[in-house]
């Protein structure tokens, strides 16, 4: 007999994956070992999404402002994902998982946008759960882009200022295919969204877990659920 599940499980399910590099200073390891292990949680969390029923992972892998960091860890981070791209692609059709991006792809290396397109196309007819991989994503880069291709509709006569919404934002964002996430977990204790999801997240419940990335395995993952399944959400309302 499994373990019962929770209450109530949320559709959508964004995380923030902190602390892969303090795994690996606490073991005395390279970053890019932490980077490693980080991967294994990955695939807890998918396995628990599909056990649990939640329809949508978002899963933000590389920021914007990553790109900042030292190209040495740049370039290990492009191999790993690569390396995963290729790894989980045929795990993910096993699965019935399908993958999606949101962020500014065109700035990978060609390999890893190659791979990741090859990923997509493969695994576009699965149904039992959405994964989105944020890449070179930063939501005010996001808001910004959405801005620029609403201006430009208005400027071209096909949308009218007056006629524009909240909605109508929603529709130009990377995410328009997609429900908005109601529940965020990060992890390494952090208490910040760190440019992610700022529009989407407006109404998510949110979980600080302590530990480190690497250390979030599938229980923590359902202890967070949980949690969740225990809150009343109002949306503003008594």
């Amino acid at each position: 007999m499994g373990e019962a599940l929770p209450d109530s499980v949320p559709q959508h399910v964004a995380i923030i994956m902190d602390g892969n590099g303090r795994w690996a200073q606490a073991r005395g390891l390279p970053r890019k070992a932490g980077h490693r292990a980080g991967a294994e949680s990955v695939r807890e969390a998918v396995d628990a999404c599909l056990e649990l029923g939640v329809s949508f992972l978002t899963l933000y892998a590389f920021s914007s402002e990553n790109w900042n960091r030292p190209q040495k860890e740049i370039d290990a981070l492009m191999k790993l994902l690569e390396q995963f791209l290729k790894s989980k692609g045929k795990e993910f059709s096993k699965k019935n998982v399908r993958l999606r991006t949101i962020g500014r792809t065109n700035l990978l290396p060609p390999s890893c946008r190659e791979q990741l397109a090859k990923v997509i196309n493969d695994t576009s007819g699965n149904t039992a759960l959405t994964v989105i991989l944020a890449l070179s994503y930063g939501s005010r880069e996001e808001l910004t882009d959405a801005t620029r291709r609403i201006a430009l509709k208005v400027q071209a006569g096909e949308l009218d200022p007056a006629d524009i919404e909240k909605e109508t934002i929603a529709r130009h964002l990377d995410t328009a295919e997609f429900p908005d996430p109601d529940f965020l977990i990060r992890t390494s204790g952090e208490f910040r969204l760190s440019n992610f999801l700022l529009w989407q997240l407006s109404y998510a419940e949110l979980f600080i877990s302590p530990k480190n990335w690497p250390d979030f395995r599938k229980t923590d993952f359902r202890e967070a659920l949980e949690d969740y399944s225990r809150r009343q959400r109002r949306f503003g309302r008594v």
